[in-house]
Formats: structure tokens, C-alpha cells, sequence
């Protein structure tokens, strides 16, 4: 070998060296700025180790590992390491996504809210799940057998609708039949006929409006006066009921007082009534017995008018003896 291959083949071995170095550095730079977080899906859509993480729709991370959670077997624990400074809090939701259609799937974070803590780092991150193409696919069979299912409906419907339309359509062309057509035709000839011979007529009642109309006019114009003739009157009239209030009020302040006297004055006299009750019942049977016997002694005088001047009854007087001829 000599010199020259010698001094290539060191220079390479210095450059791998140099390579290796940069990398091994540049690596631990990017692993010590990075901070490890975790979460949890139920399903992965084929996610795997290296997949991009997005905050906000920004690359911050790359998902370190996919695997089944040891402590649930039915959901998938993914573990994450995001750039430190990344200000994940309370309120981020990570979840499967995808950039593209046709792009690998990433982990997307949503920004959550600036009132909520920060997530410090090995945290948990709350997650949502994405639908999964069996379940669209499982959707989309439902819906295909539920748009089947409409359709025969529609077919029935618009069968028994195409039946109900032909049976109008018949009703209609016997309706329009040319028995029809020509009774229509006589109407129609009526109707014109019976226009020309009320045309005059209603002529004459339109000319005898406007008559009525003129008439209403001149009346309201002779009415205008008699009207404010009223109004002055009623103006009038309040003038007086004002003028008058006054001492109609007074007039009724006086009777009002003359009536609570009249009242006091009639409980008076139903007192002393109470109070003289058994006074005057016991006068009314003496003047009871004092009429009896007035009325007995009145009796007595027509039947006896003699006894008012003779203590006694006078003997009655012999009949004359008769002298024989």
C-alpha cells in the first residue's frame, strides 16, 4: 500500500469520526430538550414509533412508543416526547389524526385554554377518540340499508301517488267532457246576457250614489253649525255643572248630616219605644176594656132607653076591658 492510499483511507476514518461525533451531539441536544408525556386510545389506526406529534397544527414531537397499556389491555398507551417550552395544559386533548389523506397518521393536541395549569412533564394527556374506518365502514352499511329501506318506501309512496294522479286526471277529463264544455258554454252565456241587461241598472244605481253622496254633503254642511251649536252648548253645560258643584256639594254635606241626625233621632225613638213597651200595652187593654164597656152600655140604651131616667122598669100597662053593647 502506499502513502497516498494510506493518507485516503485516514482522512475517511477521520470524517466517520467527525460524523459520528456531530450526530452523537447533535442527538443529545435534541434529547435533553425534550420533555416525555403519555395518553391513551382506544384505537391506534396504525400508529407507530417516530410519528409526528402536532400542537396546534405545529410539529413539536414524535411519538417515542405504541403499545398496550399493561394496566387496561383494551386501550393502547402512547408515549410522546414533545420540545420543552411546549405549553401543554389541563385542557389539551390529543387524538389520531392525519395531515393528509394519504400522509401516515400523527398525534394532534389541541391548544386547550391559557387560564388552564401546564402539564408538567410524564403527565397523562386527556384524549378523544376518532372514528375508525370499521366503524365508518359499519356506518356506512347502516346507512346504505336505511336508504334502501326509504327507497322502497318512496317506490310505494310515488306507486300509490302515480295512481291517485291517474284517477284525477280521469275525474278531470270527465270534468272537462263536452257535456261540461257546453253547460259551462251556457253559463258563461247567462252570465254575459244577464251583464247587459243589469248594466243600465247598475248604472242608474251608480248615479243615484253620487246623488247620495252630493246629498250627504250639503247635509253635513248644514249639520257643521248645528254641531258647534252642540258643542257650545255642552261647553256651556260644563261651565253650569262646574258653577253648581260647589254648592250641590254643600247641599248634600247638610243633607247628608241632616239624615245621620234623622238616624240618631229614629234610635231614640225606638229606645223610648222599648223602654214605654209594657206601659202602653198594659193602656191599650184598658182602653180595650173601656171601649167594651162603652159598647155594653150602648146596648144597653138602645134596649133600655128608659133606664137613663128610671132606676126601674115601669109595669106594663093592662089591657082595657071590652064593654058588651
Amino acid at each position: 500500500m502506499n502513502t497516498e492510499a494510506k493518507v485516503g483511507i485516514f482522512v475517511l476514518v477521520c470524517a466517520a469520526i467527525l460524523l459520528t461525533t456531530v450526530y452523537k451531539v447533535s442527538n443529545a441536544q435534541i434529547r435533553g430538550a425534550r420533555v416525555s408525556y403519555r395518553t391513551y386510545l382506544r384505537y391506534a389506526g396504525g400508529l407507530v414509533p417516530g410519528a409526528d406529534v402536532l400542537f396546534g397544527g405545529i410539529k413539536v414531537g414524535q411519538v417515542t412508543a405504541v403499545r398496550p397499556d399493561p394496566q387496561d389491555p383494551t386501550r393502547i398507551e402512547i408515549l410522546l416526547d414533545v420540545k420543552q417550552g411546549t405549553p401543554l395544559n389541563a385542557k389539551s386533548v390529543a387524538k389520531l389524526g392525519s395531515v393528509t389523506v394519504v400522509t401516515s397518521p400523527v398525534i394532534s393536541i389541541s391548544m386547550g385554554s391559557n387560564d388552564a395549569p401546564r402539564l408538567p412533564a410524564g403527565s397523562e394527556i386527556a384524549s378523544k377518540e376518532t372514528i375508525s374506518l370499521d366503524d365508518t365502514e359499519r356506518k356506512i352499511v347502516a346507512l346504505a340499508d336505511s336508504a334502501q329501506t326509504l327507497l322502497e318506501s318512496v317506490r310505494t309512496d310515488m306507486n300509490n301517488l302515480t295512481g291517485d294522479a291517474r284517477s284525477l286526471m280521469a275525474n278531470l277529463n270527465d270534468a272537462t267532457g263536452k257535456p261540461n264544455q257546453q253547460h259551462l258554454a251556457d253559463i258563461l252565456a247567462n252570465a254575459d246576457a244577464m251583464v247587459a241587461r243589469l248594466s243600465p241598472k247598475i248604472d242608474q244605481i251608480g248615479d243615484q250614489a253620487v246623488k247620495l253622496t252630493n246629498d250627504a254633503n250639503g247635509v253635513m254642511a248644514k249639520v257643521g253649525p248645528a254641531i258647534d251649536n252642540v258643542n257650545a252648548t255642552v261647553s256651556n253645560a260644563n261651565e253650569t255643572i262646574t258653577t253648581i258643584r260647589e254648592p250641590a256639594q254643600a247641599d248634600l254635606a247638610e243633607a247628608r248630616k241632616t239624615l245621620e241626625q234623622a238616624q240618631g233621632l229614629i234610635v231614640d225613638l225606638r229606645a223610648a219605644w222599648r223602654a214605654k213597651d209594657q206601659d202602653i200595652t198594659y193602656t191599650l187593654k184598658n182602653i180595650r176594656m173601656a171601649t167594651d164597656n162603652l159598647n155594653d152600655l150602648t146596648e144597653s140604651v138602645k134596649e133600655r132607653p128608659w133606664s137613663l131616667v128610671r132606676i126601674k122598669q115601669p109595669k106594663d100597662r093592662k089591657v082595657p076591658a071590652t064593654r058588651t053593647p
